[in-house]
């Protein structure tokens, strides 16, 4: 079995067990969260928070520096409300984001999320510049027990397909909708204007409920550079976190939240088709800091 990574509860274990909260404790604390990829500014204000805690209740004791620390890395998720708003019917969710950040995968692993509250859901696979993004999108809708909507011929228009697949959901009253839209950044404009023509096309069917942003954890802030042209263009109510495997990027969670004023609503943890969830700021938090 490979040696395990870095891991920011790892990391901070270390500090929580020493006798007492020293100076080595502030600079432990300073190089785990940079590490675990908080980026400067939020590790920096959680360090100031934290020299105010330990001030105010005049504690030396590592337990409740430990708690402390929990708390305050829960208070700041916890100030974006992960909640998915999909009570429209049917409700309709677009999926946007980079090549290669697992858009695909992550709809079917959606798909599966929603079938396990016994939600009907249609796919559309509007990403039609790639033939291969179809037939993988298929692949994960029927392991999903979704429906899915494919472009009628090749290099369909992506809002066509959009157009049909919320057509479909009516006539058959499917709950939710997920869109597949494309991902390619070449430029930036086209992508943009395609996007900005599917959400005008669906709109005039259905009210969008979600426009969800996928992002791979593992790529971090050059993931979220990367995607920055989303974010100013496509209206995304909230982020997907892909690959959060273990809590090495779980400061990420914290940042890009913070950097984007959007909530992360669902996070994928592994590869398994039911390993997307729902994002919990409680849970998490307990998760990297133990």
């Amino acid at each position: 079995m490979a040696e395990r990574s870095w891991s920011l509860a790892g990391a901070l274990r270390g500090m929580f067990v020493k006798p007492t909260i020293d100076e080595s404790t502030w600079d432990d604390l300073e190089t785990a969260l940079i590490t675990a990829d908080f980026g400067p500014d939020v590790t920096d204000a959680i360090v100031e928070e934290m020299h105010e805690k330990v001030d105010r209740y005049a504690t030396t004791d590592p337990k409740d520096f430990q708690r402390m620390l929990r708390e305050t890395i829960e208070e700041r998720l916890a100030r974006f409300d992960p909640t998915l708003h999909l009570s429209e019917r049917p409700a309709v969710v677009l999926v946007v984001g980079v090549n290669g950040v697992g858009k695909t995968t992550t709809i079917g692993k959606f798909a599966r999320f929603l079938r396990g509250y016994e939600r009907s859901v249609v796919v559309g696979a509007a990403d039609t510049f790639r033939a291969a993004a179809v037939e993988q999108l298929a692949t994960w809708a029927e392991r999903a027990g979704a429906q899915i909507v494919r472009p009628q011929q090749e290099r369909q228009d992506p809002a066509s397909v959009a157009f049909q697949t919320i057509e479909y959901a009516k006539n058959t009253g499917t709950e939710i909708v997920i869109i597949d839209t494309a991902g390619r950044l070449h430029t930036k404009g086209g992508l943009m204007d395609e996007l900005s023509k599917i959400k005008r096309v669906v709109e005039k069917q259905a009210p969008i409920a979600e426009v969800l942003l996928v992002l791979d954890a593992t790529t971090g802030q050059n993931g979220l550079a990367q995607a920055q042209a989303f974010i100013e263009h496509a209206g995304v109510t909230g982020l997907v976190l892909t690959k959060l495997d273990g809590s090495a990027k779980g400061g990420f969670v914290l940042s890009v939240q913070e950097r984007t004023g959007l909530p992360i609503k669902l996070v994928g943890q592994g590869e398994g088709i039911g390993d997307l969830t729902g994002f919990t700021p409680h849970v998490f938090a307990q998760q990297l800091v133990g």
